[in-house]
C-alpha cells in the first residue's frame, strides 16, 4: 500500500486528491492547522475515526510555518509521495498580507524540500505551482513561457516553483511542479470569484439577496474542473522521470462571460444584479491567462473533459442544492 502526505488536504484540491488516492488504494495522511472551529468539512464524506482499524485517512496537526512539525511528520510517516498543495492562495488577499503569504507559500515549500533532503527520504514530491506566475506575459503560456508575477502570491509561487527545480537538479529528488491554470468546483472557497458568483446567483434566484458585488469583469482566465486537475497531479508522480507540466483547458472566458453563463442558467439578466465595486480591484491586474497543455497531453496522456459552461452549471446547481452537482469522479472514493 502506497503512503501519501498531502499539505492543504482540507482545501478544494486536497479533498479531491484525497478521494482519488483512497480510491487507488493509498494510505493518505494530511496536514491540518489547529483552529478553534472545524475546518475539515470538505473531508466529512471520507473521514473515519482514526480508532477504526480499517481507516486509511489520517489527519495530523502541523503547519508550513513550522519546520519541526513538518520534519517530524515526514520522519514518522515516511511517505512514498508528497503533495504540497497548501498556500495562502487568495491573490487579492496576498496584497494585504504579503509577508504571511510569502512565508507559507514560498518558504513552506522550501521547508518540505529541505526535510526530504535532510531525512534522505525517497519520496516523490509534487509542488502546486500556479498560472498566476505568468502574470503579464502574453498567452498562450506553456512550460517555457517567461514568468512575470503580478502579486505577492504569484511571486511566492514563482519562488516555490524555482526552488523545486533547484532541489531536483541539485539533490536528485524526484520533484515535479504542476503549473495549474484556474480550476474550480463546488468546493471552492466562498471568497473566490467563481464560487462567489455561483453562490450569489443561487441566493438571488431564491430571493435571499438582490445585488452581487464584483471587481474587474474583463480579466480572462482558463477555467477547468478541479477533480480532473488533481488526477494530473497524481499522473506526474507516476512518470519515469520528474518534470514540470502546464495543466489547463486551452480555452478562456472573461469574468463577465462566467457571470453571464451563471445568471443565464437560472434565467436571470446579470445586468439587473451585478454592481462593480473598486474594492475588489487588484493593485496590479493579470488580464489574460490561456494554457498550452500540449506537453501534458503528449507525455501524461491527460486531457480535460469539463468545459467552462458545464463547470458553471455544476457550481450553480450545487448552490441550488441539486443532488447530482459536485459529485465525486471516482466510484468508491468514499470508502476508507
Amino acid at each position: 500500500m502506497k503512503r501519501a502526505l498531502i499539505t492543504g488536504i482540507t482545501g478544494q484540491d486536497g479533498s479531491y486528491l484525497a478521494e482519488l488516492l483512497l480510491a487507488k488504494g493509498y494510505e493518505v495522511h494530511g496536514i491540518k492547522r489547529r483552529s478553534s472551529s472545524f475546518n475539515t468539512g470538505r473531508l466529512d464524506s471520507i473521514y473515519h475515526d482514526w480508532h477504526d482499524p480499517g481507516s486509511r485517512l489520517h489527519l495530523h496537526f502541523a503547519d508550513l510555518a513550522d519546520s519541526s512539525s513538518l520534519w517530524t511528520l515526514l520522519f514518522d510517516i515516511n511517505p512514498d509521495e508528497i503533495y504540497n498543495l497548501a498556500a495562502q492562495s487568495h491573490v487579492r488577499v496576498s496584497f494585504d498580507v504579503p509577508e504571511y503569504t510569502c512565508d507559507i507559500t514560498a518558504n513552506g515549500a522550501l521547508r518540505l524540500l529541505e526535510g526530504v533532503r535532510k531525512l534522505k527520504l525517497k519520496a516523490r514530491y509534487y509542488q502546486a505551482s500556479s498560472s498566476e506566475m505568468f502574470g503579464a506575459t502574453p498567452g498562450p503560456q506553456n512550460e517555457l513561457t517567461r514568468f512575470y508575477p503580478r502579486s505577492p502570491y504569484a511571486c511566492a509561487k514563482a519562488f516555490a516553483h524555482a526552488i523545486t527545480v533547484n532541489y531536483r537538479e541539485s539533490y536528485d529528488i524526484f520533484a515535479c511542479s504542476g503549473i495549474l491554470f484556474n480550476h474550480e468546483s463546488p468546493r471552492r472557497g466562498e471568497t473566490f470569484v467563481t464560487r462567489k458568483i455561483a453562490r450569489g446567483v443561487a441566493r438571488i434566484k431564491r430571493g435571499l439577496q438582490d445585488k452581487l458585488y464584483l471587481g474587474n469583469l474583463e480579466a480572462r482566465r482558463d477555467w477547468g474542473y478541479a477533480p480532473e486537475y488533481v488526477e494530473a497531479m497524481w499522473m506526474m508522480l507516476q512518470q519515469d522521470k520528474p518534470g514540470d507540466y502546464v495543466i489547463g483547458t486551452e480555452s478562456n472566458y472573461s469574468v463577465q462571460q462566467f457571470v453571464e453563463l451563471a445568471f443565464g442558467h437560472v434565467s436571470l439578466d446579470w445586468r439587473d444584479h451585478v454592481v462593480i465595486d473598486p474594492l475588489y480591484y487588484r493593485p496590479a491586474e493579470v488580464d489574460f491567462l490561456l494554457a498550452d497543455a500540449s506537453r501534458a497531453h503528449n507525455e501524461l496522456g491527460w486531457r480535460h473533459k469539463v468545459e467552462c459552461p458545464e463547470l458553471v452549471r455544476i457550481m450553480v446547481d450545487a448552490e441550488l442544492g441539486l443532488p447530482a452537482a459536485g459529485s465525486s469522479l471516482w466510484q468508491g472514493a468514499g470508502t476508507v
